[in-house]
């Protein structure tokens, strides 16, 4: 079988992905210029205003991403991405007239804004769900890098083009061009023929119950939870360049709004150049490595930015900057992307959204606070201080290494034995699987059964215990509750991934030879199916 090419440039061999990529480079580019329009509009008021429009857009992906992500595992995700881009085509509209007319107040600019990062909470994890269906799992790493390629494009061009347009025909224009970009996207998934998906696991449920659902596998996946830190260790002093870059910009540099496009351009141009350099760097450095060495140049680049007041100094510490920038995060997207298994893909990059955007958003009027406060200069060493205490502890919490066998399903469990069809609503129900350990064994088994545990947990156990039996010490029992017997039979048949398989191997290889789990379901005897008359 031939391997599968891990050039930088790979994923865009495939059709549809090439042609969501190109009309998302549209769509970016509209973004990137309406945030110039919007922030440059906001300049002449106080820092923190002007940070808040990063914090309008970024917010709802901290209100909505986890219930958006719900609907992207339970509903065709075509038909959400569809929905967020028409959607945010008559925001944006509505946007465009009001520019136009000279009646956009800065507080009716921003709560627009927010109808925008609306819009964007909806689509995030629906557009990130669908990549494995679009590039193959080994090219996922270049696929973030490439989406982190489309964003730093746009960046460069976006930013540079609205300041121009900002500057010689006003805001309306930008804010029109953003409007008319959100066609593209949605024209290609008008034409896409996506494979008809299986029923999600867990499709009946309802929506608090599948926001858990999704919080609970994320709380009990260390892989995912360590992505998470990882994330929330970055972002944050990330953020103090976005969110003052303008300040800087205006009052540092003495620039007007056709500089800040410019110095933005110089972030895109690096990360593009980047794109080239991330497979040779990934390879010599590693994921932690690149997560180091990243927030290092980030930190470098924000104490350039708060000491010179030479443009052209500036705009060269910028340009590594887009390379660690899109070094890191693609390397936090495929990490995260590698870890989810279908079922819950969309609910736990939800959740990745949350920590990305919600760092932003919440820190975004920090950093303006502190401006204030402290003068920009001292903002962006504080920023450059986290960034460098960042990259100091990616020894101590780095990244784990990505399982081999990954998140692809495994439908290993037997029917259960019953004598009666439960109702799909019926329960809770309590598993019991009962273990037999020579004396020799059981502190390695007990060991083994904590990876178990976290399986079972992540995939709907609501309670779960391990037992050994005080009058035959080499009886073990597991007891696990789930909700109902839909949760139940979605872990036998749609929730089990390849690594829970393994995990379950593992501790039954410690069981005495020639001896087998024995499996009991029981329902609560006073609401369970035999009281409600379904038993014999």
């Amino acid at each position: 079988m031939r391997a599968p090419d891990t050039s930088a440039w790979a994923p865009l061999a495939a059709r549809v992905f090439r042609a969501l990529w190109i009309a998302q480079l549209v769509s970016n580019t509209g973004s990137w210029m309406q945030t110039v329009g919007a922030q440059w509009l906001l300049v002449g008021h106080s820092a923190s205003l002007v940070t808040l429009v990063q914090t309008a857009a970024s917010l709802p992906v901290v209100l909505l991403a986890l219930p958006s992500g719900v609907l992207a595992d339970r509903y065709d995700r075509r038909t959400v991405l569809l929905a967020a881009q028409f959607a945010m085509l008559a925001v944006s509209g509505v946007l465009t007239v009001l520019a136009f007319q000279e009646a956009l107040t800065p507080y009716l600019l921003l709560a627009l804004t927010f109808l925008l990062g609306c819009g964007t909470a909806l689509m995030g994890p629906a557009w990130q769900a669908i990549q494995p269906e679009l590039v193959e799992r080994e090219q996922l790493g270049q696929a973030a890098a490439l989406g982190a390629v489309n964003m730093n494009l746009a960046r460069a061009v976006g930013p540079a083009v609205g300041g121009l347009v900002v500057a010689a025909a006003g805001a309306g224009w930008v804010f029109a061009f953003n409007a008319l970009s959100y066609l593209g996207i949605a024209a290609v998934l008008l034409l896409w023929r996506r494979p008809v998906a299986p029923r999600p696991a867990g499709r009946g449920e309802g929506l608090l119950a599948a926001v858990q659902a999704g919080r609970r596998y994320v709380r009990h996946a260390p892989g995912v939870r360590r992505v998470l830190l990882r994330t929330a260790l970055f972002i944050p002093g990330g953020a103090a360049m976005w969110s003052l870059l303008p300040l800087v910009a205006s009052r540092s540099l003495g620039l007007g709004s056709g500089g800040y496009g410019l110095l933005l351009g110089v972030v895109g141009i690096g990360a593009v150049g980047g794109a080239f350099a991330l497979p040779a760097i990934r390879r010599a450095l590693g994921a932690n490595g690149i997560l180091a060495a990243g927030a290092a140049v980030f930190a470098v680049t924000l104490v350039v930015l708060a000491t010179v007041r030479i443009p052209w100094l500036a705009a060269a510490a910028l340009l590594p900057a887009g390379l660690a920038w899109i070094g890191v995060l693609s390397t936090l997207n495929a990490a995260v992307q590698q870890r989810l298994p279908g079922w819950v893909r969309a609910r736990g990059l939800a959740v990745y959204l949350v920590v990305f955007q919600g760092g932003q958003a919440l820190t975004a009027p920090l950093w303006g606070l502190l401006a204030d406060r402290l003068g920009l200069t001292g903002a962006l060493l504080l920023g450059g201080a986290l960034l460098l205490a960042g990259a100091l502890c990616v020894r101590r919490w780095p990244l784990y290494a990505t399982d081999a066998a990954g998140p692809s399903l495994s439908d290993h469990w037997p029917a259960p034995p019953l004598v009666f069809e439960p109702g799909p609503d019926d329960g809770p129900v309590l598993v019991s699987v009962t273990y037999r350990v020579a004396p020799e064994d059981r502190a390695a088994f007990t060991g083994a059964m904590r990876h178990v545990a976290r399986s079972r947990r992540r995939t709907g156990a609501l309670t779960w215990g391990l037992y050994q039996d005080g009058a035959d010490p080499g009886r073990f029992v597991e007891n696990y509750l789930v909700a109902s017997w839909s949760e139940h039979l979605a872990q036998h048949h749609g929730r089990l991934t390849a690594t829970d398989r393994r995990f379950e191997e593992d501790a039954r290889r410690l069981l005495v030879p020639g001896t087998a789990p024995e499996v009991t379901h029981a329902f609560d005897a006073a609401t369970g199916p035999v009281a409600a008359g379904g038993g014999p």
